[in-house]
């Protein structure tokens, strides 16, 4: 409580922006502050409660609030913390945590803050409540009745203007696009621009059973689509790729084409590792070794969709979101994610989300066994097990350089 009397509520943001998150801090704020409550916000994520300073600290109210949520970007900033990274710090969060006098919590943020959320609400033992709302453009987190989390549907569709764009002048100058996109360990945001924005082909980790795979697989892969088109007249082409399937690859092969950095978590950033660049290495090697001039650009889309102005969707979920999260709290909820579907409020519960096996969140991939991505690649132009018959084969080859039983042992093992 604060000096009048007030419960508190705390709103922190955790992990990378994502469209929409102002509009949580914002309904969240006004509808706390309609029931009540006093609202105080923690710049910069959770940093200063493991240093254990209140200086970061500020207190919100509904004019501070009531225009933010058409606005990207995050006014409490956010940051990255690793669990395994500040165990030892975790009495000292939730003794600021105490210090402040927050009785509820609202943690905005992907998987990670997720874990964060659920680690204090089992440390808080019922003194504080806390509630999660689940952000992130990778859509990995788990929510029912296939709901995306917020910022996704944004991110996706600016990820669309900027591919139409590049499909536009790959037409214009004759000239093929590899683009990755950001998504960490799944393809949502790549399947979901490639789709929607009628991109050649887009490959995603999932459609790769292998726990690794050879960076020539995705090379030759992308490689067939390029002959493919040829083999109709076309010069042209736009790729996408999920940033995690360089996660399939050696982590040793890859480090003679990349220096791999990490990220404040201790793992690889995957937004780093320049996929297109090194797939473009070896599908331009392999095509000049057989004559073939094709020019290929690699492009990298994902920071500039993280911070961008929501769409009305997630304007309009993120309000239902963060009154729900007020709501759920308030009705002396606990320990759970707050979602949205069919028009209703709903929790998960931590328990529910946690995988005990792995000690993570639990991740949502992309179901490639699903109508949905069956569409999708029923609309790509790439390689399928019907181009290796013989009216098909010949006019491949053709075009490729090749024999056609030298195309066939090439290219057909990779057709799934």
């Amino acid at each position: 409580m604060n000096k009048k009397g007030k419960e508190i509520i705390g709103i922190i943001v955790g992990g990378g922006p994502a469209p929409g998150i102002n509009g949580v801090i914002g309904s969240a704020t006004i509808e706390a502050i309609n029931q009540g409550k006093s609202v105080i916000g923690i710049e910069g994520g959770f940093k200063s409660l493991f240093e254990g300073t209140i200086k970061n600290i500020v207190p919100l109210g509904i004019d501070d609030v009531s225009r933010i949520h058409a606005t990207g970007g995050s006014i409490l900033g956010t940051s990255r913390e690793y669990p395994d990274k500040v165990k030892e710090k975790f009495r000292v969060l939730m003794r600021t945590l105490r210090t402040l006098k927050i009785r509820h919590l609202i943690t905005i943020g992907g998987d990670g803050t997720a874990y964060m959320s659920r680690w204090i609400g089992l440390e808080a033992r019922g003194a504080l409540s806390v509630v999660h709302v689940p952000k992130t453009i990778d859509n990995d987190l788990l929510i029912p009745g296939g709901m995306p989390t917020f910022g996704y549907e944004t991110a996706r569709h600016y990820g669309v203007m900027l591919v139409k764009h590049l499909m536009e002048d790959a037409k214009t100058m004759g000239r093929w696009y590899f683009v990755t996109t950001m998504g960490r360990n799944v393809g949502h945001l790549a399947l979901g621009i490639g789709t929607a924005s009628g991109a050649t082909l887009t490959l995603i980790p999932e459609e790769f059973s292998e726990r690794r795979i050879p960076c020539t697989n995705v090379a030759d892969i992308l490689e067939g689509s390029i002959m493919k088109r040829l083999s109709k007249g076309k010069n042209h082409g736009v790729a996408i790729m999920a940033e995690g399937i360089a996660d399939k690859f050696n982590m040793e092969e890859l480090s003679h084409f990349e220096c791999l950095e990490k990220d404040e978590t201790g793992r690889v950033r995957l937004s780093e590792i320049q996929l297109g660049r090194i797939a473009k290495s070896f599908v331009r090697s392999s095509l000049e070794e057989r004559g073939i001039n094709i020019t290929i650009v690699d492009k990298n889309i994902g920071y500039e969709l993280r911070a961008a102005d929501p769409i009305p969707f997630d304007i309009e979920y993120t309000r239902n979101l963060g009154y729900g999260a007020v709501k759920f709290l308030s009705r002396g909820g606990s320990n759970a994610m707050i979602t949205f579907c069919e028009g209703k409020l709903a929790s998960v519960s931590f328990a529910e989300m946690f995988d005990t096996a792995l000690q993570r969140m639990k991740v949502r991939k992309v179901d490639i066994n699903s109508e949905s991505y069956e569409v999708a690649r029923k609309y790509m132009i790439r390689l399928e097990r019907e181009d290796f018959t013989p009216q098909y084969l010949v006019r491949l080859a053709k075009a490729a350089k090749m024999t056609p039983g030298d195309f066939r042992k090439r290219f057909e093992p990779l057709c799934s």
